[in-house]
């Protein structure tokens, strides 16, 4: 049969979305992962036998599939072309219909149909094309065509199998369904799942943007330790790790802060670090033990400078991910675009309860206050993080539009500045969105003797069994006493802005390789090599 012939026998519902909804492996839905497994080391053995390299090392293609559909994608019905193409992906459907079969070929940016007719391989040719799995890597050479229904299509002139797939993917209409199994396979989401490809994408247009952003400002980005000999910079739990070549113990960084207020010290006036940190504390849909932070530092400003670069960053990020400002969150829809709402957390408390508190009341009274409120707290707590619990426990939840909650009580916040007319607070915000916190800033605290007497109220409550507080940091003090300039500083959680932007509600939908325990059963058996049940 010649091409013309092939072509006249195309199937109307191998074109477009129809292709797609029919194109699964039928035979495959009957055997057991296991079964399909054993049937494709059995077809590997008999590829290498008859001299196919299985896993070469390269093949060049010359576009992408999105350029490809930018190159081509205006093409008429019908069309068909002298364009050659070398493109390379992974089959995601066949199918096939007496001498023509139709591949649907997926590589990270986009999708194209693969025309493939006997007439124009030859018999043995294509049996073999026809013998590839779904799953499979394969590099194709072919010329550009568009079916009489519109389908832009390569049609195969010759093709390369670049990696031979030994389990089969989930079944096309029942996805990977297993919430763990897609978090601890996410090599297999990322194939299968439209929308956790797409939030990876929003994460990374996200992060890209505000990059450029920071650099617009004239931010220098560095890179500092992740191990460090001091906990500080935040009030969390760390991880400890030893250092054998010094046979020291040493901690995993729960934040950028400290080092990077060095460098304004050095005089390096403005400077951000987008990187890894790590906190040993509990997994929920909020936390993961290690999640990735901004953190910028920039001299003679503050906290006021700081808001106007959150809704700089928070909304540039918006557009350039989603092209738009607007999200929806709790099924409300809210708008990033500046300016957002700035609010006292005393102010807030008040609105939400109706309570009026303050750190300089005494503590016997808020704990009242607490007890009436009916939320706990543990009698050790002085005034500041008192205040603080009820803001925690009747406030943040319902701030869902963007709002600057400011001036913290000192008590708990023994890096930032004290408030310039209040000795009792501090000059701090949050940025809280969908009652969520999502960035956090000073005026930054440059007095060595007011942070060295901080510093060793931390000590004390660490020593006391509170093992969120810090350490004495005296290289940090010392750099104080240098001299750092005035200046404002911010921290943002990238893994809550890329949640907030791809509308999910689990931190996990947004961290490619989230923590989770040892999968159960997972051993070398099931490796193993067995005879196959049949024979493809």
């Amino acid at each position: 049969m010649d091409e013309d012939t092939d072509r006249k026998k195309e199937p109307a519902i191998l074109e477009g979305d129809d292709a797609q909804a029919h194109g699964f492996d039928d035979h495959l839905v009957e055997e057991s992962a296991a079964d399909i497994r054993s049937d494709r080391l059995a077809k590997l053995d008999r590829l290498r036998a008859g001299g196919v390299d299985v896993y070469p090392y390269r093949f060049d293609r010359d576009r992408t599939l999105a350029e490809l559909r930018g190159s081509f994608g205006e093409l008429e019905a019908g069309t068909e072309t002298d364009a050659e193409v070398r493109v390379a992906g992974r089959v995601m459907l066949k199918r096939g219909q007496g001498r023509l079969t139709f591949v649907t070929l997926r590589d990270r940016d986009g999708q194209v149909q693969l025309f493939v007719s006997q007439g124009l391989l030859g018999k043995e040719i294509f049996a073999e094309f026809n013998d590839l799995d779904r799953g499979d890597w394969i590099g194709v050479v072919g010329t550009i065509m568009v079916t009489k229904k519109g389908e832009l299509s390569v049609k195969v002139t010759g093709y390369e199998l670049l990696s031979k797939a030994l389990r089969p993917l989930p079944d096309k209409w029942k996805g990977l369904s297993d919430i763990d199994q897609r978090y601890r396979q996410r090599y297999v989401d990322l194939i299968v799942n439209e929308e956790a490809r797409q939030t990876f994408l929003i994460r990374t247009l996200a992060v890209q943007a505000i990059r450029d952003r920071m650099r617009a400002r004239g931010y220098l980005e560095v890179e500092t330790p992740v191990l460090s000999l001091t906990q500080g910079g935040a009030t969390a739990r760390p991880f400890v790790t030893h250092y054998n070549a010094l046979d020291l113990d040493s901690y995993l960084r729960i934040a950028l802060e400290l080092p990077l207020k060095r460098l304004l010290v050095g005089g390096m006036d403005a400077v951000f670090e987008i990187g890894r940190v790590f906190r040993n504390e509990g997994l929920d849909t909020r936390h993961n033990p290690e999640f990735t932070m901004i953190e910028s530092y920039e001299a003679f400003v503050d906290y006021t400078e700081m808001m106007t670069l959150v809704e700089d960053l928070v909304s540039s990020a918006a557009l350039a991910s989603i092209g738009r400002t607007t999200v929806e969150v709790r099924q409300t829809e809210v708008d990033l675009a500046p300016p957002y709402r700035r609010a006292t957390m005393i102010d807030l408390i008040a609105e939400y309860t109706g309570v009026n508190v303050h750190p300089s009341m005494a503590v016997g009274a808020l704990q009242q206050t607490l007890s009436d409120l009916g939320i706990g707290f543990d009698p050790k707590w002085g005034p500041g993080r008192l205040v603080v619990e009820i803001y925690d426990e009747r406030v943040e939840s319902e701030l869902i539009a963007p709002t600057f909650v400011l001036d913290h009580p000192r008590e708990i916040s023994p890096l930032a500045k004290a408030h310039r007319s209040d000795p009792m607070l501090v000059e701090r915000f949050e940025l809280v969105v969908g009652g969520r916190e999502l960035a956090n800033a000073y005026s930054e605290l440059n007095d060595p003797v007011d942070q060295l007497a901080r510093f060793q109220v931390e000590a004390a409550m660490k020593a006391a069994g509170d093992a969120e507080a810090g350490d004495v940091d005296l290289d940090y003090v010392r750099a104080l006493e240098y001299g750092m300039p005035p200046a404002g500083g911010m921290g943002m959680g990238i893994d809550r802005l890329a949640m907030l932007l791809s509308e999910v509600d689990s931190i996990r939908e947004v961290i490619l390789f989230p923590t989770l325990r040892p999968e159960a059963g997972l051993d070398e058996s099931d490796f193993s090599v067995s005879p196959p049940t049949n024979s493809n």
